[in-house]
Formats: C-alpha cells, sequence, structure tokens
C-alpha cells in the first residue's frame, strides 16, 4: 500500500461511520487519488487561525485579476515546507497562525466541502514561492463526478446500504 492508498485509508476509517459515508468516501477515493498523484509531497503546511471556538481554520486568500481587479478568487495555498508557509505576509499582521501539515489527499477531500475556496494553490519546491501548481474546486469536483459515473455504472465497485425490511 503506498502512501496516498495510506492517507485515503485514514480518510475512510475516520468517516462519521453512518453506514453511507465510509461508502462515498471509497467512491471518491480514486479521484483523490489521481489528482494527489501529480502533486510532489504526500502532505503540504496550510496556514491555520484560531476561529475562537478551540478550532483551527484554513487561512483563505483573495487574490485579485492583475489588469481587472474586480475579478476576484479565493485560494488557499499549500506549501512544501513549514519554513516556505511562515514566511511572507500570507496572514494579517498580528494574526495567529500556525503553519500544520496535511496529507495531501485529506487537502483535497476538505476542499469540497469549503464552498467559498474557488483553487488550492500548491507550492511544490521549498524555498519557491514564484510558482504554484493550481488545482481549482471544479477540477476536484469534475474528477470526483466522472468517478461517481464510472462507480455507479459498475454496481459490483459501489454498493449503497440496504435498508431493513423492518424498519419502521
Amino acid at each position: 500500500m503506498d502512501y496516498l492508498d495510506q492517507q485515503l485509508q485514514v480518510l475512510i476509517d475516520e468517516a462519521p461511520q453512518d453506514g453511507q459515508t465510509p461508502q462515498i468516501v471509497i467512491a471518491i477515493a480514486p479521484a483523490l487519488k489521481i489528482i494527489a498523484s501529480q502533486l510532489r509531497h504526500s502532505q503540504y503546511y496550510i496556514l491555520q487561525t484560531p476561529d475562537g471556538r478551540q478550532r483551527w481554520r484554513w487561512v483563505v486568500t483573495t487574490l485579485s485579476h492583475r489588469t481587472q481587479p474586480n475579478l476576484q478568487k479565493q485560494v488557499i495555498y499549500a506549501f512544501a515546507s513549514e519554513e516556505d508557509a511562515q514566511t511572507g505576509s500570507w496572514v494579517a499582521q498580528g494574526t495567529q497562525a500556525l503553519a500544520r501539515p496535511i496529507p495531501v489527499t485529506h487537502i483535497l477531500f476538505q476542499t469540497i466541502a469549503i464552498d467559498s475556496v474557488d483553487s488550492l494553490v500548491f507550492f511544490e519546491t521549498p524555498g519557491d514561492l514564484s510558482q504554484g501548481t493550481e488545482v481549482s474546486r471544479e477540477k476536484i469536483q469534475l474528477c470526483i463526478q466522472a468517478e461517481l459515473k464510472n462507480t455507479l455504472g459498475n454496481p459490483s465497485k459501489f454498493q449503497l446500504p440496504q435498508i431493513p425490511n423492518d424498519l419502521a
């Protein structure tokens, strides 16, 4: 089992055991693996700030188009090293932020649920923040949709749990 398979197994194991969520994670895992395999690192550092409820939120950055400032996009930066994440002005001055390592498949999975985020930008080369690899949320969703279409077209790969007959 390679590191991506191990990460995906953790996602499956930690999914709510409601009878459906683990099956859904199993169904979309191949799509997450396809995208993750195109990136260089097994984990990336994501800047996080406290939300006041003893939880941490990922830092979302608003980017504006250079010639059309009204065109904006919300991105989350994923850094190859902790040092890169802590270098630069990614958060407002005076804001507490931590760079935490997160498995690449978990980053992709969690991004699905963040409606306000348009893209992830992965800085692949430690020490070089001039170039990043953009993975749009839309690309992740399209890849998942294609995988689900493939999986649902092949019932042996994906089985929804059966509802007992005596359930009232």
